[in-house]
């Protein structure tokens, strides 16, 4: 299940953010040098959510990493909801803030999203946090930052490139959360994908023989992954289909820009 960011006390969670005191900038606050420090915390809770998922998560699990108690933490972070923010936001911080366009802004939206797709993939959980309403921190700002910068390099108005970013995010997004969970499945199950498949399609085929006649077009769609290279792993369609949404959305934007008085070519 999804986690709704930002339900954490507003002001708390925004100054953490943004770098009042020790947090987002790390200017130090005056006094003694603390034993921990609310970056300490950040990355063992990461490392916590990285090796179990959200559901690993919790203030005592991430105290037992840093060999401390809860309740020192919470001198540092208010809470869970807190906390969560904060992750996520720093985990965008791997991200670049902005993307060279010698190579044509086509090609920085390609990296920009296979950037972002590999964040996803690395830190899974970060799936499971609802991007519905974001943290409104600054690295979580600087990927959108740099899209914009790609972005607005096509010409194209900003009530065109706004539905366009929208679009790439839940495009990136929503594979990954695929390509993730069926990493999951596999983990969970103990069954490969290889092996799932075949086996469902053999008996797909015992019970319904008339498949292929009740559902042609489907069938129709299904021809298409030999046309994705002919990926012998089911992760590996995954990113050859990945790869031909991306190039599809990109074609939409690049006929929009070179329709448009003042649009540009992708190169």
């Amino acid at each position: 299940m999804s986690i709704i960011a930002g339900q954490g006390d507003a002001a708390r969670s925004l100054a953490l953010l943004w770098g009042e005191g020790e947090a987002g900038s790390g200017r130090a606050a005056p006094g003694p040098k603390p034993a921990l420090s609310v970056t300490a915390v950040v990355a063992a809770a990461v490392e916590v959510a990285d090796e179990g998922g959200v559901a690993a998560l919790s203030m005592r699990a991430v105290a037992e990493r840093l060999g401390r108690s809860s309740m020192a933490l919470y001198t540092y972070v208010p809470g869970k909801a807190e906390l969560v923010d904060l992750m996520y936001d720093r985990a965008h911080a791997e991200l670049p803030g902005a993307y060279p366009l010698d190579d044509g802004w086509r090609a920085a939206a390609t990296a920009w999203a296979a950037d972002l797709r590999a964040l996803y993939l690395r830190h899974p959980w970060l799936l499971q946090v609802s991007y519905a309403r974001p943290v409104l921190g600054p690295c979580e700002q600087r990927v959108m930052e740099a899209l914009a910068g790609v972005l607005f390099a096509t010409g194209l108005p900003a009530s065109t490139l706004r539905a366009a970013a929208a679009s790439l995010f839940d495009l990136v997004r929503g594979g990954a959360r695929t390509r993730a969970e069926a990493r999951l499945a596999a983990a969970a199950t103990g069954v490969a994908d290889t092996e799932w498949w075949a086996e469902r399609a053999a008996r797909l085929g015992e019970v319904a023989p008339d498949f292929a006649e009740r559902f042609p077009l489907s069938v129709r769609l299904s021809a298409g992954d030999a046309e994705t290279g002919g990926a012998a792993s089911w992760e590996e369609r995954m990113d050859a289909t990945h790869a031909a949404g991306l190039a599809l959305l990109l074609d939409g934007v690049e006929a929009a820009a070179e329709g448009r008085p003042g649009g540009v070519s992708p190169r």
